[in-house]
């Protein structure tokens, strides 16, 4: 096993990131107005120029910097240092800052008043049919 360290693949990081991007190829080389071909021969080339990288970060919607200084140990750190649980049920868990009864019972009162002003309306409206049909 050799110590020396691995070789900046930047190819090899553009294709990382497009592929946790959920992105094909074509995909890329299309926002890139270019074809599939380049963008393959781009992935398996260990150096890009600068301009070249820049068409790429702004495709991908990423920065320079954040391909420059990809890395995969750092991606899987930090999905097991933010990810706890297994089963999913952690993305899920909703914990309101209010008390939901106290919110219930306000919904109640403001339904109660509404009904009682519907109430209020409907039979204002048969004082004043009844006043009408007395004048005639």
């Amino acid at each position: 096993m050799s110590t020396l360290t691995k070789p900046n693949h930047i190819g090899r990081k553009i294709s990382r990131i497009r592929e946790l991007k959920d992105m094909k190829q074509e995909a890329l080389a299309q926002a890139m107005g270019t074809n599939q071909q380049a963008v393959s021969i781009m992935e398996n080339s260990e150096t890009i120029d600068e301009e070249k990288l820049k068409e790429v970060a702004k495709a991908l919607g990423v920065s320079v910097e954040a391909i420059k200084n990809f890395s995969e140990e750092a991606v899987f750190n930090i999905i097991g240092n933010t990810v706890n649980n297994h089963d999913n049920a952690g993305f899920f868990q909703y914990q309101p800052t209010f008390n939901p009864l106290d919110k219930l019972m306000e919904s109640l009162d403001e339904n109660k008043k509404l009904y009682e002003r519907l109430l209020k309306a409907e039979q204002d409206k048969v004082e004043y049919l009844e006043k009408l049909l007395k004048e005639k």
